[in-house]
């Protein structure tokens, strides 16, 4: 079974780290997703979490209460 895209439908690129604000990928890493080998995949796959954690997150809206 294939590995699976980790979009996450919030497709923003950070012009800071030139990251995606949802997946955390490189749009050269988005674009080639469908063409690359597993072992490609897997090797996206594994980077994604250093990233995520270096890299910010959209705001929330404040929550009114």
């Amino acid at each position: 079974m294939p590995i699976a895209s980790p979009c996450t439908k919030v497709c923003a690129m950070d012009p800071a780290t030139g990251l995606c604000l949802g997946c955390g990928r490189t749009l050269a890493e988005i674009a080639g997703w469908g063409a690359m080998s597993e072992a490609e995949r897997l090797r996206v796959m594994a980077a994604l979490p250093g990233r995520r954690a270096g890299h910010r997150q959209p705001a929330a809206a404040p929550e009114e209460g």
